[in-house]
């Protein structure tokens, strides 16, 4: 049985310092939650930043039951880590030898300040009046959270799938700060068909009559929004055959009636299934500031620097190695997105090894099939 573990808060900022944001907005203090695994050793030099993907939480390992202020969100397939499979003693990243760390995003629903939590200046939630928030943004508040540990550089960040985007960032805007750089199933600047797909799923909740502008907490949710959001987007994290292999399992729900339509096969009824799972655990507020974040996204613009080349030079300088992993049946971040990447570190000369997974279970891989990361992690890790 996975051990227990508690989530901790770190508070920065105040009414009189606020927290700024790259687009403009302000937030006046701010609470990130988190957890960690394994000990720090004497000189601090052990410390691995692990950033979770978009839907995530930083409850990577163990057993949490409850997350004070989070309430329903937390629901039970929450409870054991996301990546049970990976850390641990004797695991890819082994806790006998390092201290994890992993954060809920700025925006979160899982115990950091989001759209959701209350607004010291109206005493109401925050809602449609919560900024964007961009990677970079994300990076500069974990760098805050590493201060209060003092760790003045980190033995690597990882970071799977929309993650990857963070730990890129970090990688690059504290270039001095991060010696190994561990990327899945990432990409180095969004594509126009993610940016598209990302935008069906925008629309999808914009247009839900309970949305009313992202100010519904005192009233009905966006439940169908965020269900048919959740659905666009789980087919890219899940490779088809494996789709139809889960759905030809299951037996067409006799709720699954919409105003009309009645679902009537298999395949649409494990979909909306998975949708209306999925809103009992996250919010669509904070979906629409990750996705924002994500769609947006480019490397270059994120570490403030003119092109590939110079956002690099920096990362070469600092002496990094990067490990980038590329899953052949990934319909989310395609195995290009990851090669475009490892051309730009090549071109500027950094450590980089690129890994191409073979598997047919797409996007998901990473969380599925541990055995086909951990020999490279491992010794990534203790190079």
């Amino acid at each position: 049985m996975p051990a227990a573990t508690v989530t901790q808060f770190f508070q920065t900022g105040s009414l009189t310092d606020p927290v700024r944001l790259r687009d403009g907005g302000q937030l006046p203090g701010i609470t990130i939650a988190y957890e960690t695994w394994g000990e720090l050793n004497a000189d601090r030099s052990n410390a691995i930043f692990l950033f979770h993907a978009l839907s995530g939480s930083h409850h990577a390992v163990g057993t949490n039951p409850a997350i004070e202020g989070v309430g329903e969100l937390w629901q039970p397939e929450m409870h054991d880590g996301w990546w049970e499979s990976m850390i641990g003693p004797g695991k890819a990243v082994d806790t006998d030898k390092y201290f994890v760390l992993c954060a809920n995003y700025l925006g979160g629903c899982y115990g950091s300040t989001g759209p959701a939590s209350v607004n010291p200046l109206t005493g109401k939630p925050w809602g449609s009046k919560f900024p964007a928030v961009s990677a970079a943004d994300q990076v500069e508040v974990f760098a805050r959270l590493l201060e209060h540990f003092e760790i003045d550089s980190l033995h690597a960040v990882v970071g799977p799938s929309v993650g990857g985007l963070v730990a890129m960032t970090f990688a690059t805007r504290f270039a001095e700060r991060v010696h190994n750089v561990i990327i899945i199933a990432s990409g180095f600047k969004t594509t126009v068909l993610n940016r598209l797909i990302l935008f069906e799923q925008i629309l999808a909740i914009e247009n839900d009559p309970h949305f009313n502008g992202g100010d519904y907490y005192d009233a009905e949710a966006p439940l169908y929004g965020l269900v048919l959001a959740r659905m666009i987007s789980h087919k890219t994290f899940v490779h088809l055959d494996s789709i139809e292999k889960r759905a030809r399992q299951d037996v067409v729900q006799p709720d699954d009636v919409l105003a009309w339509y009645r679902v009537r096969d298999q395949f649409q009824s494990y979909m909306l299934h998975q949708g209306k799972k999925f809103v009992k655990r996250f919010d669509a507020n904070t979906y629409l500031r990750i996705i924002d974040m994500w769609s947006r996204y480019d490397a270059t613009e994120e570490g403030d620097a003119e092109t590939p080349a110079d956002l690099f030079e920096r990362a070469r300088l600092a002496g990094q190695r990067w490990l980038v992993f590329s899953i052949d049946s990934d319909f989310c971040f395609y195995p290009e997105e990851q090669a475009e990447l490892v051309k730009h570190l090549e071109q500027a000369k950094v450590d980089v090894m690129h890994i191409i997974v073979h598997s047919d279970k797409g996007h998901d891989s990473f969380l599925l099939e541990p055995n086909l990361y951990t020999p490279h992690i491992s010794w990534m890790l203790g190079k």
